[in-house]
């Protein structure tokens, strides 16, 4: 059985989120380094710290200088692995989650629903997930989601195909806002109800969990962390407010890789 990490990167006219899929690639590496690493983007040069880059199997179907979140499905028909980590470009590897996969490959789908705070505590704060509580849905975050090419798998992605493709019809159906964006996280949410969240998600395993860089989950007076706390960017470690990051890392301050690749130079 082959396994794999897999990055889907497309840049936009404001982000370069293939430079942050580098820099992923590269602290996966650090940490494990016989790891398989593919790029699934429309940039196919893109090709330097991986081991495939492969192109959207169906095209870049987003509309001209949007959101790309539409083209998300389709990382599982790209995936060359058996095995699949699929995870968000804006993150580092800190340390080796190697034995993740022992743990994971129990299930077709496991969708991270844990997430944690710079001081490593498990956060318990509701504020960006009101969507996910008024809809009384699996609290999915998929910057970190497993699948192996199964029907369950193959299922699972079609229903995320079909809620971006048909978003506003599930609006009608949905509590939320008339503006309501189709975010990955709510989608991948949604899919999960839709098969069964016993079957798409792992709460019992907390390890499975990353530390998320948004304002509200820390106690930030403001939304960049980057300026309002003391960080170092060493050899093996990443500290933040002095504790070493022992979870993916997910900086959400996009300009943060630049920092970060130079630490790999």
């Amino acid at each position: 059985m082959t396994k794999g990490f897999v990055i889907l990167a497309q840049n936009t006219e404001k982000i370069n989120y293939v430079k942050c899929a580098e820099v992923l690639a590269r602290s996966i590496r650090r940490v494990m380094p016989d790891s398989q690493i593919t790029l699934v983007s429309d940039d196919v040069d893109a090709n330097k710290f991986f081991d495939k880059v492969i192109a959207l199997p169906y095209g870049d179907l987003a509309p001209a200088s949007t959101w790309k979140l539409i083209n998300d499905w389709q990382v599982y028909e790209a995936s060359p692995y058996d095995f699949t980590i699929k995870l968000e470009a804006d993150m580092i590897v800190p340390r080796s989650i190697d034995y993740w996969w022992d743990v994971l490959s129990q299930q077709d789908v496991v969708i991270n629903t844990t997430i944690r705070d710079y001081k490593q505590d498990i956060s318990t704060s509701r504020y960006y997930r009101k969507f996910i509580d008024f809809n009384k849905l699996p609290d999915c975050y998929n910057a970190i989601t497993f699948f192996k090419k199964t029907k369950t798998a193959e299922n699972f992605f079609y229903h995320v195909k079909n809620i971006f493709e048909n978003w506003e019809d599930y609006k009608k159906i949905l509590q939320c806002k008339n503006d309501e964006e189709a975010t990955t996280d709510w989608v991948y949410a949604i899919a999960s109800q839709i098969v069964g969240p016993e079957k798409t998600t792992m709460p019992v395993f907390k390890d499975l969990s990353m530390v998320h860089m948004k304002q509200m989950i820390n106690g930030l007076q403001t939304e960049d962390w980057t300026q309002e706390m003391v960080y170092e960017i060493l050899p093996h470690t990443l500290r933040v407010n002095t504790i070493p990051q022992m979870y993916p890392f997910h900086y959400h301050i996009k300009n943060f890789a630049e920092k970060l690749e130079r630490s790999y130079e």
